[in-house]
């Protein structure tokens, strides 16, 4: 599946996220904007270049906390060989500006490590800027995001 990067999100209207420690999940129309990030797909141009190891840190950080709009199914690294292809089955929400947020794939990490992607810019600095330990210190009915809305219809049994 490809978007080009900074595009609109259209995937899919709701965003949920599911505890990590339950089969608890929270799902909402989101209020601000989804601008995707590293939906890469063989066949495709996408930009490449080097980015900080603190950066790919960061990321493996929010994807350990962060479960967003898991499915069933899973999706292969088409850039891959077949024999070796990582899955991914989910994906992940990245606050940006006022009223942006970056919709990447559980994928994205292993596009930058494997294939050399580079993110735009303000994704890195939006990535970099997450305090990690807050989101990872969230439990239900919180969630490692903050901009879930008060009115957010919340999975419980």
């Amino acid at each position: 599946m490809h978007y080009e990067d900074l595009s609109e999100y259209d995937y899919q209207d709701q965003d949920e996220f599911t505890d990590r420690e339950s089969f608890f999940a929270v799902w909402y129309r989101p209020a601000y904007r989804r601008l995707n990030i590293g939906w890469l797909e063989a066949g495709k141009p996408y930009s490449a270049g080097s980015v900080s190891a603190a950066f790919v840190d960061k990321m493996k950080a929010v994807q350990a906390v962060q479960w967003m709009n898991v499915c069933l199914g899973t999706h292969e690294c088409d850039l891959c060989p077949e024999a070796v292809a990582p899955e991914g089955n989910g994906e992940v929400r990245i606050p940006g500006g006022a009223g942006v947020a970056y919709a990447a794939p559980f994928l994205i990490t292993h596009y930058v490590t494997a294939h050399g992607y580079r993110p735009p810019q303000v994704f890195i600095e939006a990535v970099l800027a997450v305090d990690v330990d807050a989101w990872a210190a969230a439990r239900w009915p919180d969630v490692p995001f903050p901009w879930v809305p008060a009115d957010a219809e919340r999975m419980v049994e």
